[in-house]
């Protein structure tokens, strides 16, 4: 592509020769080739800009920048403004603009986004919509399935995703859209067909994330500055000021009688060997009943969101029941299919307020014992490891106390901590370092009726120790533990 194709929407602050080629862009120096353009950006630990010599010695010649940078004269330096910013419009220019040829949907919110983002892919796939999505458990569509990042991935990787799905057939993409995405310019020029808004907590608040509460709030404003439409929960009340603010139409959901999606009552049920919410729904002037393959009744606002926008779609309430019995969400609240008589649930809670989340979600489900498994990251504060003891050891029958992500700091350490907590809020516990013995413990201790959760590990595949991500799955040790067994 010529170089004026690519920077078409760049302000530079010198003239160039527009006509040549390039076959690339990048933001990482170990990517840099020739006939790439290197984007110098600064981040919060390191800055693009040192680093432009060493893409000038892997053959680039074509730098943008924010100021100065030490290559040969024979290299050609733009400058701009904001490098992130025209990082986005060179990447949307470069992919040839996949998010015009997609029915874009965005979600974002402190809550629900990973889950609502599955929800919506599975109601609209059940009505033949092939659906891409994009997110913090990675981006996949068809039968493709890629790592990513970030929840909402750096602009470059955002449009070249999208445009793979639009290659591969797809006619719509659903995408996280952190608070983060929004501030460091990752969804620039982008357009949404729709733009859901689940929720409002404090939340990535400090160094390198948000100054303030305010600010955090004011990035989740931008995703509806760029929608078409807006699918709001009304319930929460900053969604109802979003609502009142927004220029494109608005649909409510929420449990409140002015919602235009209402629901009416949720009921957390048992069904074969899933945990799931059953709820009535009224919209559109009728009532419905649906179960969502989920547990926990938030599950149910979730499901909601994502009729309100398949409704968009012209999606069937009976489309939308194929596809809610059939979603999965890796590692958030999955439940591991197997044939026992006890139930495992894997889940990404690492903290006190998810874990006691998650566990107030699965006493609701009729139960023999509540037994959870997990552990503490290493190098995290103290207060953390606190919370989880204290929550584990008031509602759990049984905590089982064991590595997660011990990386440089002594595991049985960091046990000791969350022991001490669970022991101070009267509980039970078993301290196993080893995760996968920990995991064949537990299950060999199940006992029908039993809910084990697995916490976490969530989606992750791989445990970090001592500055090493090494292979590690909870689902492998576990299925390898009753194959063993049959």
């Amino acid at each position: 592509m010529k170089l004026k194709e690519i920077l078409s929407g760049v302000e530079v602050a010198a003239p160039f020769d527009g006509e040549l080629d390039i076959t690339d862009i990048a933001y990482d120096s170990r990517k840099a080739r020739e006939h790439t353009m290197f984007v110098c950006l600064t981040g919060a630990r390191t800055d693009g800009h040192i680093f432009a010599r060493n893409a000038y010695d892997t053959g680039c010649r074509v730098f943008l920048c924010e100021k100065e940078i030490d290559v040969p004269s024979d290299a050609l330096v733009l400058f701009c403004a904001d490098t992130r910013a025209a990082l986005a419009v060179c990447s949307g220019n470069f992919f040839r603009h996949p998010d015009r040829d997609l029915a874009l949907i965005g979600i974002t919110g402190t809550k629900g986004k990973t889950t609502t983002a599955h929800i919506v892919k599975a109601v609209l796939e059940s009505a033949g919509i092939m659906t891409g999505i994009i997110g913090t458990v990675g981006a996949a569509f068809g039968d493709v399935q890629l790592a990513t990042v970030n929840t909402t991935p750096e602009s470059y990787e955002l449009q070249k995703l999208l445009r793979m799905m639009c290659d591969a057939g797809c006619k719509a993409a659903v995408i996280e859209v952190s608070s983060l995405g929004l501030k460091f310019h990752r969804v620039d020029g982008m357009r949404f067909a729709v733009g859901v808004f689940t929720n409002l907590y404090p939340d990535h608040i400090g160094t390198n994330e948000h100054a303030s509460m305010e600010e955090y709030a004011g990035w989740k404003k931008q995703l509806f500055r760029q929608c078409d439409l807006a699918v709001i929960h009304t319930d929460d009340p900053f969604g109802a000021e979003i609502a009142s603010e927004c220029a494109c139409p608005v649909i409510s959901y929420g449990y409140e009688a002015s919602a235009m999606f209402r629901l009416l009552d949720v009921r957390q049920i048992k069904r074969e060997r899933l945990l799931g919410v059953e709820f009535t729904a009224a919209f559109d002037g009728r009532k419905d009943t649906f179960f969502v393959s989920l547990p926990g009744a938030v599950n149910a606002l979730n499901a909601l969101a994502a009729i309100a926008v398949a409704d968009r779609y012209g999606v069937t309430p009976q489309q939308m029941k194929e596809g809610l019995c059939a979603v999965f969400v890796k590692g958030r609240g999955e439940v591991v299919p197997i044939d026992a008589e006890f139930s495992i649930i894997i889940d990404y809670a690492h903290n006190g307020v998810s874990l006691q989340s998650m566990l107030e979600t699965l006493a609701a489900y009729d139960h023999n014992r509540i037994i959870a498994l997990y552990g503490s990251v290493g190098s995290r504060t103290e207060i953390r490891r606190r919370e989880l003891g204290l929550v584990s050891g008031a509602m759990c029958d049984l905590s089982i106390l064991t590595s997660d992500d011990p990386d440089f700091e002594d595991p049985t350490a960091i046990i000791r901590e969350i022991a001490s907590s669970v022991e101070e809020a009267g509980g039970r516990h078993v301290d196993i370092p080893d995760r996968a013995e920990a995991i064949r413990y537990a299950l060999s201790i199940a006992e029908p009726g039993d809910i084990l959760l697995f916490a976490g590990k969530g989606h992750e595949e791989f445990m970090k120790v001592r500055g090493e991500k090494l292979p590690f799955s909870e689902k492998a040790v576990i299925f390898q533990w009753l194959a063993e067994r049959k």
